[in-house]
């Protein structure tokens, strides 16, 4: 590469485009145009240039300068450019293209596409969670059990996961009947527990209890056996 050329390669500067841009662009129902002229005004905003040179974007995208004019319109009528006053450090007002709405734009995307796929994934443990629960019971479930699994995910606010583990301590009690689940879960929604590992915690805390308290029979020559724990203790006291 020629040495002058290599310079005024280098004196051009760099554009930064997010990622996410070109990840949400489509969805954001901009045209492969927009992006490109979103770019070309981004171009003059990273070397300082505020208020790009609409002239030298029309050269550049073998359009006319009308048609320039009527892009940036067509932009700011899609909500993701403005034209905002400011006034500099000497005190003159200024014109500056914003890009503050593109980004809000893009960001509002990104939670929707968050939501979605939490949407899908909860879709999806659910119908492993009914195909758990077939197994477990040995039986089909019924259009009401069914009902009550959705509203403990919808209504309720129930993780996949959670119900998974009501479940696991019903059978481990040999109690095959959603309305002892149901119990389960509430109990845990009263003490706060809202996850797997809350459980599982809680679970380590009274096993911890039950060793202390049998180590203490030993030493006391007198060994009691200590009960699975309670989870419904509350509903019995």
């Amino acid at each position: 590469m020629n040495e002058a050329l290599f310079k005024e390669w280098l004196k051009s500067g760099n554009v930064t485009i997010s990622t996410l841009l070109l990840q949400t662009y489509k969805q954001l129902g901009l045209t492969n145009d927009d992006l490109v002229f979103l770019i070309q005004l981004k171009s003059f905003a990273d070397q300082g240039e505020g208020f790009s040179n609409i002239h030298i974007i029309a050269e550049r995208m073998r359009i006319s300068k009308e048609d320039a004019f009527k892009q940036v319109h067509h932009l700011i009528n899609k909500n993701v450019l403005t034209i905002e006053t400011k006034t500099g450090d000497d005190g003159k007002s200024k014109d500056e293209f914003s890009f503050e709405l593109l980004w809000e734009k893009v960001l509002l995307c990104l939670k929707q596409n968050e939501r979605e796929q939490e949407k899908e994934n909860t879709e999806i443990q659910s119908k492993e969670l009914y195909q758990l629960f077939e197994t477990e019971f040995g039986r089909p479930l019924s259009p009401i059990e069914i009902q009550t699994l959705n509203m403990w995910i919808d209504d309720d606010q129930y993780k996949p996961e959670l119900i998974q583990m009501a479940l696991r301590e019903a059978v481990l009690s040999q109690v095959y009947s959603l309305k002892y689940i149901d119990r389960i879960l509430l109990s845990w929604e009263k003490k706060n527990i809202r996850s797997k590992d809350q459980v599982e915690k809680e679970s380590q805390s009274h096993r911890q209890k039950k060793t202390d308290f049998q180590d203490q029979s030993q030493n006391n020559q007198s060994v009691k056996p200590v009960p699975m724990y309670d989870w419904l203790k509350e509903f019995k006291d």
